[in-house]
C-alpha cells in the first residue's frame, strides 16, 4: 500500500472555546492504580462562526497527573461538559487528552501570573472533543471529529477546535 491509498486529512476552525477553573485541581491523591484529580469547570464562552455560546457551569475533568522519566510534567484529560449555543440548543460535549509541561518551564507553568504569559511552544496542550445533541439544527456536530490546542488564559484554559475532515 502506497500513502495514495489513505485519505489525506484536512481542517478547518470550529470554534474557540474558553474554560473558567472553579478552584485549583483537588488532589485525589496516589491510589493503587494512578495518581487521580479532579477539577470542577465552572463555565465558560465558545465562539465561532457556526457554534457560538456558553459552556455552562457543573463541568468537570477527572485527569491524571504522572511524570516522564526525564521529570517532565504530563497529564491526561477526561472532561464532560454541556455547552449551550446562543439560541438554546444543549451540546454534551466530552474530550480527552493530554499536557506536557518540559521541566524548565514548570515553575512558570505553575505560577498563575506567569503561567498566561507563558508561550504556548513551551508546554503542549491537546484534546479531542467529542459532541453529543438531539438538537436537529446541531446534529452535524455529532458526525465530527475535532482536535484542539489549548493555551492557559487568566482563571482556565483556551482551545481552538478544529474539526478534522
Amino acid at each position: 500500500m502506497s500513502d495514495a491509498d489513505f485519505p489525506s486529512l484536512a481542517s478547518e476552525i470550529l470554534c474557540t472555546v474558553e474554560f473558567y477553573v472553579a478552584g485549583a485541581m483537588i488532589p485525589i491523591g496516589q491510589t493503587p492504580w494512578r495518581n487521580q484529580r479532579a477539577g470542577y469547570i465552572g463555565g465558560g464562552v465558545v465562539k465561532g462562526e457556526r457554534l457560538h455560546g456558553e459552556v455552562l457551569p457543573g463541568g468537570g475533568n477527572w485527569g491524571l497527573a504522572g511524570k516522564l522519566a526525564n521529570g517532565d510534567a504530563v497529564s491526561t484529560f477526561d472532561a464532560r461538559t454541556v455547552w449551550k449555543t446562543h439560541d438554546g440548543a444543549l451540546i454534551y460535549v466530552t474530550h480527552g487528552g493530554r499536557m506536557h509541561v518540559p521541566t524548565d518551564a514548570a515553575a512558570d507553568f505553575a505560577d498563575p501570573e506567569k503561567g498566561i504569559a507563558l508561550d504556548k511552544s513551551r508546554y503542549y496542550a491537546r484534546i479531542v472533543p467529542l459532541f453529543e445533541t438531539s438538537d436537529e439544527r446541531y446534529q452535524w456536530l455529532n458526525a465530527l471529529v475535532t482536535v484542539a490546542c489549548g493555551k492557559r488564559i487568566k482563571g482556565g484554559i483556551r482551545y481552538t477546535v478544529f474539526a478534522i475532515g
